[in-house]
């Protein structure tokens, strides 16, 4: 059978802060200017996640996607959407939340998951319309 790549995006929305706490106010600033805002700021992020495998013959699909949604919302968007992702995502904990940071610890929760038959091959979560980080894996 062909292997297929499919993708599903999905949606969320989250707060952060670009922010070294063992370096000054005024490094923080001058290293990461308006993204170390003490009182943090939002982005509306879409993250596109792209599976791979074989059409399976009974249905024609590779997955069906409501399937990888149900995943997505249960390992991501459930613990992302609408959070700060400094103070109160525990996966997230002690790294600063830069969209790389944030898609590699993305991959980790979710490829796991997914069944066998299936290879995770691409991740990239948009932070804004202009910018994103893809990640493909170690």
């Amino acid at each position: 059978m062909p292997r297929v790549a499919v993708t599903r995006r999905v949606h969320f929305s989250a707060a952060h802060r670009i922010h070294r706490p063992d370096w000054s106010d005024e490094r923080n600033r001058a290293v990461f200017g308006d993204c170390s805002n003490p009182n943090w700021h939002g982005h509306n992020y879409e993250l596109d996640v792209t599976v791979e495998g074989e059409i399976d013959p009974e249905t024609g699909y590779v997955l069906d996607l409501k399937v990888l949604r149900d995943l997505l919302d249960a390992r991501v968007i459930d613990d992302l959407d609408h959070r700060n992702l400094n103070l109160e995502v525990d996966w997230l904990s002690g790294m600063i939340p830069t969209t790389e940071n944030v898609v590699v610890a993305i991959w980790n929760r979710i490829e796991p998951e997914l069944p066998e038959r299936l290879r995770l091959v691409r991740l990239v979560l948009h932070e804004t319309p202009r910018n994103a980080a893809c990640y493909e894996g170690a």
